[in-house]
């Protein structure tokens, strides 16, 4: 895992493969868990016996919200920032949902610290390049351009 302590180090990273997380399995829980604090409980991610029969993926599969919520938890096990006084997520640029996750599955995070640059108020603008690939699959879950702001 990389450590950045200071505004100066993110700034002279970018550019860079900040690394991979460990894999992470997509339980029918975890789903079920997201389906209810969602109200998203559509057939394809919480009907199994259903998702088996009907759906093209022949299962159920993991919202793509769930995958991109995924992001921040998986991002501790690349970097972490100390030093800072505070960080916030502050959105998206860009965000596709490219394969879905099968109930099942393992997926793992790949982060690229695609720019950081200081804006109003002092905070540093971190932009990451984030991809989830799914174990097995040539194709990743999602790509996701994610924007934070981290002030020292």
């Amino acid at each position: 895992m990389r450590t950045f302590t200071s505004a100066q180090q993110i700034t002279a990273a970018v550019g860079e493969d900040l690394g991979t997380s460990d894999w992470m399995q997509i339980t029918q829980d975890r789903v079920d868990t997201f389906a209810d604090a969602t109200d998203d409980h559509q057939w394809i991610h919480v009907d199994v016996e259903r998702a088996k029969k009907e759906s093209p993926f022949g299962g159920p599969i993991a919202h793509g919200y769930l995958s991109l919520s995924l992001i921040p938890v998986l991002t501790w096990q690349i970097y972490t920032i100390e030093n800072a006084k505070l960080g916030i997520n502050y959105g998206s640029n860009k965000v596709r949902f490219i394969n879905p996750v099968k109930v099942g599955s393992h997926v793992r995070l790949q982060t690229t610290l695609t720019s950081a640059e200081e804006v109003s108020g002092g905070a540093l603008q971190i932009v990451a390049t984030n991809t989830l690939h799914i174990e097995g699959e040539d194709k990743p879950a999602l790509i996701a351009e994610t924007i934070s702001r981290v002030v020292f």
